[in-house]
């Protein structure tokens, strides 16, 4: 096949580049995220634009070497998605979006209409995905496409004299075309003069202060010593994974009042849907002594009873630990047992005691 041909939905339509794509492809690469995940020259031009419009992807078609679609939505550019042949029944699937058309829907739209192009039209037995790790935009498509996420390949990707870490998934011809377990959210909520709302890059400085702060590193024994910028980054993107793998969610919490400055770190892990999970959290030294845990605490209990629909809620902490302890105990959980040498402090190991509390015992306390 020596050009694209038209595929459509009724909605999206792919095609054949044309040169008059230039402009938007050429916008679509000034833009800081795609030049963050690609690997587009930099400083990018018009000729860079009219040289992949009007040669580089019509050559893939030439020479067999890739299969790349412009995307065409409300009669516009919207950017382009290609399957470039690995050979053997294998081709990888790439993608990228201009500014204008991200969350609409438009990208997943058109990577389905390619998928099931590729696997139809050209027999392609498995489509692998690629991309730096960190770009969860691209990760959450290719979730939604069905992909299976098979793990992280190091130093695998080269961008610009870097070898960057590469998240790798496969999705195979036959396989359904939905997500494989469950991407968690994270609602903002209120709670009681405080909000609770997503982490967000701007919050790393507080993070930073609440985790070398004294108190903190004493009880949270397997924390960075020092802590540095870089811990508080791969604190976000660790959190981000377990959302993206269901195992759970943090919200920082905040005075919405007050400048919307992080005061204390809340959430929930080890998930088991429709049966448990766990609370943790942590405070930065402004909110002590104020209520500001407690608060957001009781919260999230009841977000995990009403919203999450689990059975049952789970805390722990050091058995000295006399202000986590009481902010558990201020939220109606009771005392089970003490696991001897179960956590880790500063000092080394020691005891925890575990509390908990049934979805009807928690109702019971709210009538009471």
């Amino acid at each position: 096949m020596s050009s694209a041909p038209t595929l459509t939905d009724g909605r999206v339509i792919l095609r054949a580049h044309r040169e008059d794509d230039m402009q938007g492809c050429y916008e679509q690469c000034q833009d800081p995220l795609s030049q963050r995940w690609t690997t587009v020259p930099l400083p990018y031009t018009l000729e860079h634009a009219r040289a992949f419009v009007t040669e580089f992807m019509p050559s893939g078609w030439v020479d067999g070497s890739s299969w790349g679609f412009a995307v065409e939505a409300e009669g516009r550019y919207a950017g382009t998605v290609e399957l470039r042949d690995e050979g053997e029944g294998r081709a990888e699937v790439a993608y990228g979006s201009h500014p204008w058309v991200r969350g609409r829907g438009v990208m997943e739209r058109a990577v389905r209409l390619l998928i099931d192009w590729g696997f139809d039209a050209q027999d392609v037995e498995v489509m692998i995905w690629r991309a730096n790790r960190g770009n969860w935009p691209s990760r959450k498509l290719a979730w939604r496409l069905g992909f299976a996420f098979e793990g992280t390949i190091r130093k695998a990707l080269p961008q610009r004299g870097e070898l960057r870490d590469a998240w790798v998934a496969t999705l195979l011809a036959g396989e359904p075309r939905e997500p494989r377990g469950i991407w968690l959210d994270v609602p903002v909520l209120e709670a009681d003069r405080l909000r609770l709302r997503p982490w967000r890059e701007s919050d790393v400085p507080r993070i930073v202060e609440a985790c070398r702060d004294p108190r903190t590193q004493a009880w949270l024994g397997k924390m960075p010593d020092p802590y540095e910028e870089s811990d508080a980054r791969e604190w976000l993107e660790h959190q981000a994974e377990n959302r993206a793998t269901g195992r759970g969610v943090q919200w920082a919490v905040v005075d919405p009042d007050h400048e919307d400055r992080a005061l204390a770190a809340i959430g929930y892990f080890d998930l088991v849907s429709e049966v448990e999970l766990e609370i943790g959290y942590w405070a930065h030294p402004d909110a002590r002594g104020r209520g500001v845990v407690t608060r957001a605490m009781s919260e999230v209990v009841r977000y995990a009873f009403e919203d999450l629909g689990v059975r049952r809620v789970m805390a722990g902490a050091a058995v000295d630990n006399a202000a986590s302890r009481r902010v558990i105990e201020a939220n109606g959980l009771t005392e089970w047992g003490t696991e001897r040498l179960g956590t880790v402090v500063r000092s080394g190991r020691a005891d925890i005691v575990w509390y908990d509390v049934l979805v009807e015992e928690w109702r019971t306390s709210r009538r009471s």
